[in-house]
């Protein structure tokens, strides 16, 4: 069966549409992404398109609509890069949207000569607990900024 949404990386001509995802998955989970739709919602063009030094990734149906989203975040080139503000659609969920994203990621990082990827995680969610186990992350003994919050990782194979 082919998908009938496909995964791709935005750039900062895409900050409207990015917008618009962002503050949905600030309503639907207002507690996950530690800032708030309230604060969000008053950034302006430049803030928004300031955001894209870091790969963003955007799931989205044949006709446009936004299903998920996921950002790779690596602030310099010595640091371990790390999947930040994942989110797919509650109506979305369940059709590989989230294991495409974290792909889509995990391939960046890889390409720009990752040897690890990381993610926080609320251990309050063991649905998504349980899926970054599937997707090949463990918990590594790091503990989050947030309570309840804990680190995994995931090795990645060595290029060359």
């Amino acid at each position: 069966m082919v998908a009938d949404w496909s995964v791709r990386r935005l750039t900062a001509d895409d900050w409207q549409r990015y917008r618009a995802m962002r503050l949905a998955m600030l309503l639907d989970e207002p507690a996950a992404y530690g800032s708030s739709f309230a604060r969000e919602v008053a950034y302006d063009e430049q803030r928004w398109r300031g955001l894209f030094g870091q790969a963003i990734f955007l799931a989205e149906a044949r006709d446009g609509l936004p299903l998920g989203a996921a950002t790779l975040l690596r602030l310099d080139p010595a640091d371990v890069p790390e999947i930040v503000a994942m989110w797919v659609a509650g109506h979305a969920r369940g059709r590989g949207i989230a294991d495409a994203l974290v792909e889509a990621a995990v391939t960046e990082a890889a390409d720009g000569g990752a040897t690890e990827v990381r993610l926080h995680v609320m251990l309050d969610n063991p649905r998504a607990v349980a899926f970054y186990e599937r997707a090949g992350f463990a918990f590594d003994g790091a503990h989050g900024d947030a309570p309840r919050c804990d680190r995994m990782s995931r090795d990645l194979p060595s290029i060359g």
